[in-house]
């Protein structure tokens, strides 16, 4: 484990309260805890910004499982880059609907990419991309 280094924050006491009001509601035991989380936050942010940094995703979708050959289309795109794709869920959010949710490995351009593919494929109602760190770098 890396070397503990201590240093000194100045803050207005107003937002001091705010922070430690907030921190609070997160469950942090204490404001290191929760400042070292805004530094890998922005670390990771900072990361996502870089189409060659190896990232993972979720990709989230809603779709309609009447929609012909809809999930067909879905699973051949995630069968091409099975390199990329660690898992998928399959949910039936009820009668007409389904939530479908990839697991994507590799470098933020691919994964934006496949992401883009998935989404864009007609019929899908709704998707979105959520990017984080494979933890190597944070």
């Amino acid at each position: 484990m890396a070397e503990t280094v201590r240093f000194g924050v100045s803050i207005d006491s107003g937002l001091l309260q705010r922070f430690d009001a907030l921190i609070g509601q997160k469950g942090y035991d204490n404001r290191s805890e929760a400042i070292r989380d805004l530094i890998r936050n922005s670390l990771v942010e900072e990361q996502i910004l870089k189409d060659d940094a190896e990232m993972v995703g979720t990709v989230s979708m809603v779709y309609s499982h009447h929609t012909r050959e809809l999930a067909d289309k879905l699973t051949e795109h995630q069968h091409s880059h099975h390199e990329e794709i660690i898992s998928a869920l399959h949910v039936h959010l009820d009668a007409h609907h389904c939530l479908e949710v990839v697991v994507i490995k590799g470098s933020t351009g691919k994964i934006r990419h496949l992401a883009d593919e998935l989404i864009g494929t007609k019929g899908v109602k709704h998707g979105r991309l959520m990017l984080t760190t494979s933890g190597k770098d944070v």
